[in-house]
């Protein structure tokens, strides 16, 4: 009999708590369908990944110039650390042969224009005799147009001369391309520059903004443009935030690991940044 009672109140511990779990279990399913956010975790917010990486402060533009034509420089009316405007002289070189081509070009046509203009105002002019009433007739007649025309045309190979050694003289200076700061001059007066050799970088530094230098090809899948980034500077101890603007295509190899460029734009340009400081970017890619 006790035994009997013994093995009732069992199963009626073991009934009653089966009867807890469900009750719980059904409590935590109607609390997870009453509240969405529970049910469905936010994709977008367990997809987000951080990519890190090492880069350096750059110019937007940077231009290295040098010149078609070999030379000694005449003038360097620039220094290094010099602001100038598109179209500035930076470097003349001494070419007087160029100098002395001009000249005679432009003689030349001087000489042409000269000749054409007395033919297209000459008068030929023919007496016709009257045998009969014995009677003399003079006509003035123009140069025929073929003179005219052959004129002119020497007119137009003589111009056309005079534009080539213009632009030949032309080579021997160079000129800003843009705005800009000289950042380097590898040239004095007096010095022989060689034909395709850069002589001056051209650089604007009111506009910086970062590449990366180790951004492993494990990382890239994970970024794409428009990305946020945060960037530090370690030499101002700063921060400032970001976006990527270009993925390099290319990779490149540094100690031996394959890496890509990714360039980052500043939302607004740091005070005291300069060109080739370093910094660490955190990337936030929605990926």
């Amino acid at each position: 009999m006790g035994h009997e009672l013994g093995c009732k109140d069992r199963n009626r511990k073991i009934s009653m708590n089966r009867f807890c779990w469900s009750a719980l279990s059904m409590i935590v399913i109607l609390t997870v369908l009453a509240n969405p956010v529970l049910a469905a975790p936010n994709p977008s917010a367990s997809a987000q990944k951080t990519v890190t990486a090492s880069a350096v402060i750059v110019p937007v533009q940077v231009s290295e110039l040098g010149f078609l034509i070999s030379g000694i420089a005449k003038e360097v009316p620039v220094k290094e650390g010099d602001s100038v405007k598109a179209g500035q002289t930076l470097i003349v070189l001494d070419k007087p042969d160029l100098e002395f081509a001009v000249t005679g070009a432009q003689a030349a046509l001087r000489s042409v224009q000269a000749d054409a203009e007395i033919r297209s105002n000459e008068i030929i002019k023919k007496y016709i005799i009257n045998y009969k009433k014995f009677t003399v007739k003079r006509l003035k007649l123009s140069v025929p147009h073929e003179v005219i025309e052959m004129a002119d045309a020497k007119v137009q190979r003589a111009q056309a001369s005079v534009e080539i050694a213009q632009a030949n003289l032309a080579q021997g200076t160079l000129v800003a391309p843009r705005d800009g700061v000289v950042t380097s001059l590898s040239v004095t007066p007096g010095e022989f520059v060689q034909s395709d050799q850069a002589v001056v970088t051209l650089a604007t530094l009111s506009t910086l903004q970062i590449e990366t230098t180790d951004l492993s090809e494990r990382d890239i899948p994970n970024v794409r443009i428009g990305d946020a980034a945060n960037i530090f500077v370690e030499a101002l101890n700063k921060n400032f935030s970001g976006k990527v603007i270009s993925i390099s295509p290319i990779a490149d190899t540094v100690g031996g690991d394959v890496v890509f460029k990714v360039t980052i734009a500043p939302d607004k340009q740091l005070e005291g940044l300069l060109w080739g400081m370093t910094a660490e970017v955190e990337i936030q890619s929605g990926n």
